[in-house]
């Protein structure tokens, strides 16, 4: 590929950007990069500077940018409406489809975002137990909420179970709210729950927490304990849904839970979530079925828009496909095994961590099973990492490559050649 190139139409939109955003950005990524198209495996900025895409929009993108099914679908849908705020034949059919590939779905309610997803199951969480108090995990990951947004990003980790807040603007009660556990450590969660399981409306818990598999045993323990106490146990699979397997994680790692967050890939990159759970929780969004002490309320203009439904349909039909899973297996197979010779032939320490659709590497001497120790990294080497990678037409967040199925050879080529400048500039 050519030298990158920075034009003036980008440093006009830089600037204006500047001027009318805060921080000159969506508040999304650290990059200065104004992205015009995505094709396939790869984006182009508005300077004309192609780059292979592991950034995938955050994710959403799991069979690549302008999927030709997934466009005509969409048109299709375009032509006959938009939006209804009421039932629609997509969403009805894309409930069906999500209800018979998720192990713990007896029932699907639709939100826009993946925020709001996790917010709503902890919130039926909550209103089948009849408790206020959380147990989530330390650097988990589960939105932009205010119970969310408690300990993802500590900066004094520890001190279980005390919460610690992420963001200005939320209100100090909740802090007490929320109790926090370290990721990976059962005899730990074990004790937790056991002291405070009466106070408990529900466990939430990324099965995949942001790169990190889970220990052998931990999801079995958290089902064991959620089932023993019944406290609704919450797999926030906003990313893992339909990536890992069809199934989800809950399918991959074997472990089932009450009630799930599912987006990204549902809505086929169009805005869409949901949250799918057992007949007896999700019960709470009928009025009928629990009466008004029980009714928890919840609406959405765009939740179940039919043109993101229709997206996501297109979506799941393609992975469905026989070998959908074993390629894109293979392909982040193929990175994660590169880049772990590269490193490890030019004596730099580092780990390569997570699964094959979604990895990353951490520079630092140390194992890596929970949020603490991610901390023990070297960031400055990873930024410089990046930044290479960047420069040699390879896009990608702070963190995580995530793999689609649209990456070829050619792709798959070029990473490994970043690869390889990236290893030698540290």
């Amino acid at each position: 590929m050519n030298k990158l190139k920075y034009s003036d139409d980008e440093r006009a939109l830089a600037d204006l950007a500047n001027r009318v955003l805060p921080g000159g950005s969506f508040g999304n990524i650290s990059s200065n990069i104004i992205i015009k198209q995505g094709r396939g495996g790869r984006v182009w900025d508005v300077s004309g500077n192609e780059y292979v895409d592991f950034l995938l929009g955050s994710g959403p993108m799991l069979i690549g940018h302008g999927n030709e099914e997934v466009l005509a679908a969409v048109r299709e849908q375009i032509e006959i409406g938009q939006t209804f705020f009421a039932n629609n034949e997509p969403g009805i059919r894309l409930a069906a489809e999500i209800v018979d590939a998720l192990a713990c779905a007896d029932k699907v309610r639709y939100v826009s975002s993946g925020s709001e997803a996790t917010f709503y199951a902890m919130r039926l969480a909550r209103a089948y137990r009849k408790r206020d108090r959380i147990l989530k995990f330390e650097g988990g990951y589960h939105g932009m909420s205010d119970y969310a947004l408690m300990s993802m990003r500590p900066k004094r980790p520890g001190n279980f179970p005390q919460a610690q807040p992420d963001s200005a603007g939320i209100p100090v009660r909740i802090q007490d709210e929320v109790m926090v556990a370290p990721f990976n450590d059962a005899e730990i969660v074990v004790s937790l729950i056991r002291e405070h399981h009466d106070e408990l409306g529900g466990i939430i818990v990324e099965p995949f927490q942001r790169l990190l598999p889970p220990a052998p045993g931990f999801l079995e323990t958290l089902r064991e304990l959620a089932s023993e106490y019944d406290i609704p146990l919450i797999f926030d699979e906003v990313v893992t849904g339909f990536r890992f397997a069809y199934g989800g994680a809950q399918a991959y790692y074997g472990v089932t839970p009450d009630i799930c967050a599912v987006g990204k890939l549902i809505g086929g990159g169009f805005p869409l979530a949901a949250i799918a759970g057992r007949a007896k929780f999700m019960a709470h969004f009928d009025r009928e079925a629990v009466g008004d002490d029980g009714f928890m309320l919840q609406m959405g203009t765009l939740s179940g828009n039919p043109v993101a439904a229709v997206a996501g349909l297109a979506t799941l039909e393609i992975l469905r496909r026989p070998g959908a899973y074993e390629a894109l297996f293979a392909t982040g197979r193929k990175l994660m095994q590169g880049l772990e010779g590269l490193l490890r032939d030019a004596g730099i320490t580092a780990q390569v961590i997570g699964e094959p659709p979604l990895f990353d590497v951490f520079f630092t001497t140390r194992e890596i099973k929970d949020y603490r120790d991610m901390l023990d990294s070297d960031g400055a080497i990873a930024q410089r990492f990046n930044a290479t990678l960047r420069e040699h037409s390879v896009f990608k967040g702070d963190s995580k490559f995530y793999v689609s199925l649209a990456h070829n050879e050619a792709d798959v080529a070029l990473t490994l050649d970043a690869f390889a400048t990236a290893v030698k500039s540290i």
